[in-house]
């Protein structure tokens, strides 16, 4: 018995040329229209009056190379504050997004003081959490209280964005489905035992994508903490403009904030696309 063969139809072969006309159609005309707007642009940038001095002032090759190897330098100690500070704004957040999912009366001043909290820091804006703290702890004089800088700055920066990231989480707890949580109930899983192996797993896989988002955030905002003393790419930017009165080196620490933070949007859009196909599934 010889093997049937599946070949497509003719309407259906017509069918996937149009598409791909189509498809290369509209990429023709997105690459054209980026190209004669960004060459209009361009135009009317370097055409402007005062064009010749921002190119002195902003795009020195000379000052961009003198001032990178420390620019480097310093976006390494951002880099090292957004390292140690995610993980403890992970852990922070969902013990707070927990303590206000705890619905015993026994609970109430935990769940209290967790809706304080994230009122509070979602309300004052990060570069004052840091002055705060940085200024505030050292002058208490306690005794085992950090005075370092960067520490300084970990702890404000954890401060304010365990408070969102714990609105995340809890966002995230609170659109599994209750009917879940009663399943798990009724076959005996302890309030803990459904959180843990029914609820967060959920969870977790929806707030990605906006966890991301807020790190992406947090990698610029680790900048701020250059209010406190931290020579980071920011500060180290600074240094060389008040010396020079140039700002190429400040173009080179964006550079570098940019270098890092595209990619991560990247990877935030593409988790985001491919949870709304699951759900559309």
């Amino acid at each position: 018995m010889s093997e049937r063969t599946w070949v497509k139809s003719e309407r259906q072969v017509q069918r996937e040329r149009v598409r791909r006309n189509r498809a290369v159609r509209s990429g023709t005309v997105a690459t054209v229209s980026t190209i004669a707007f960004l060459g209009v642009l361009a135009a009317v940038v370097t055409g402007s009056p005062g064009w010749p001095r921002v190119r002195e002032t902003f795009f020195d090759a000379e000052a961009f190379a003198r001032a990178w190897p420390d620019v480097l330098a310093g976006f390494w100690t951002n880099v090292q504050i957004f390292l140690i500070a995610e993980p403890i704004i992970l852990v922070l957040g969902l013990l707070v997004a927990l303590a206000r999912n705890l619905r015993a009366p026994a609970f109430f001043p935990l769940r209290a003081l967790a809706v304080a909290y994230t009122d509070v820091f979602r309300g004052v804006p990060t570069i004052l959490v840091i002055l705060l703290v940085g200024f505030g702890i050292p002058a208490l004089g306690l005794q085992g209280a950090p005075t370092d800088e960067i520490t300084l700055g970990v702890v404000a920066l954890t401060l304010s964005y365990g408070a969102y990231v714990a609105e995340v989480f809890r966002a995230g707890i609170d659109s599994v489905h209750p009917s879940q949580r009663a399943a798990a109930r009724s076959l005996g899983l302890s309030h803990g035992q459904t959180m843990r192996h029914v609820v967060l797993p959920q969870a977790w896989r929806r707030v990605v994508p906006p966890l991301l988002n807020d790190f992406v955030s947090l990698q610029k905002d680790t900048a701020l903490v250059s209010t406190i003393g931290v020579v980071e790419a920011l500060r180290q930017a600074q240094i060389y403009a008040a010396s020079t009165f140039n700002y190429t080196p400040t173009l080179v620490a964006a550079l570098l904030f940019i270098a890092l933070t595209i990619p991560m949007a990247r990877l935030t859009d593409h988790l985001a696309a491919r949870s709304q196909r699951r759900r559309g599934a």
